[in-house]
């Protein structure tokens, strides 16, 4: 499908125009289909025609950047620990794919390195910075020494709800784009409302609860794109699609691509009668 203009975006935002619009973000890559933040979602995204993926990066023991959601392993691993007290040999030992499905046993948890190396020249890449718990750790700096070495700069967006780990990596990279994670509830509206000034970023990510169509306008009015978060329920995604969102992250981007195909079928049929 051709990707349609943004009627109401005034700036495009470097890099970030180059996708389409809207963006399917497979979330922690298809992982409706396939144990998160492992390689083998991160394929399966791309050949179910997924236009990026996301996933989660974090520090490990001895310093390396790995790419698990949570703090510990203890949910998708056959281990237990937190990720920051384990070396990045200890957790090559986990599998991290027999807890969604045994025909997925022997998945390990990769580094963001490898994940770099096997899927940046086919997808865009959102990799959010999860170092909530250690905010001034060495994450940022890390990670973008890992894009740097691969050479994918123009291929990779970062995100984060704390806006002091964008604004450093602003200083790390200044041209790639970052994207603001807006919390549900009164608390991510109204940090958005505080803090929006004074924050590096070139896209929006709130969570599809805050979202309503002033506020994606606002959003476009500042020159930002609204990639909107995690998105799984048909009705859902027509809605978000109407309001002229810019992006949705899912679990199921087959599903999201199929109402995208549609929507975009019946707002042609709309235009032609």
């Amino acid at each position: 499908m051709t990707a349609r203009p943004n009627r109401t975006l005034l700036i495009c935002n470097g890099m970030l125009h180059r996708l389409p619009r809207p963006t399917i973000f497979a979330h922690r890559g298809a992982s409706a289909y396939a144990p998160e933040n492992t390689l083998a979602a991160f394929e399966l995204a791309v050949k179910q025609g997924a236009h990026a993926i996301e996933l989660d990066a974090k520090l490990c023991a001895d310093g390396q950047v790995v790419v698990i959601h949570d703090t510990t392993v203890d949910r998708t691993t056959d281990g237990s620990g937190r990720v920051g007290d384990l070396p990045l040999e200890a957790l090559r030992e986990l599998d991290a794919g027999e807890f969604f499905d045994a025909s997925f046993r022997g998945e390990r948890i990769p580094t963001l390195s490898e994940v770099l190396e096997s899927i940046g020249r086919r997808l865009w890449i959102n990799i959010e910075l999860t170092n909530y718990t250690t905010p001034n750790d060495a994450l940022p700096a890390k990670a973008a020494e890992l894009v740097r070495h691969h050479g994918l700069q123009e291929r990779v967006i970062f995100s984060s709800f704390n806006p002091l780990t964008l604004n450093r990596m602003k200083k790390e990279l200044p041209r790639v784009p970052k994207g603001w994670l807006i919390a549900p509830g009164s608390w991510g509206a109204w940090s958005w409302r505080l803090l929006r000034g004074y924050i590096s970023h070139e896209a929006v990510h709130p969570a599809s609860q805050i979202v309503s169509p002033g506020w994606v306008t606002r959003i476009h009015l500042q020159g930002r794109r609204v990639h909107v978060y995690t998105v799984n329920r048909v009705e859902e995604i027509k809605r978000l699609l109407d309001w002229d969102v810019d992006g949705i992250f899912t679990d199921d981007p087959l599903l999201a691509l199929q109402v995208v195909q549609e929507h975009a079928f019946d707002k042609d049929t709309e235009e032609e009668t």
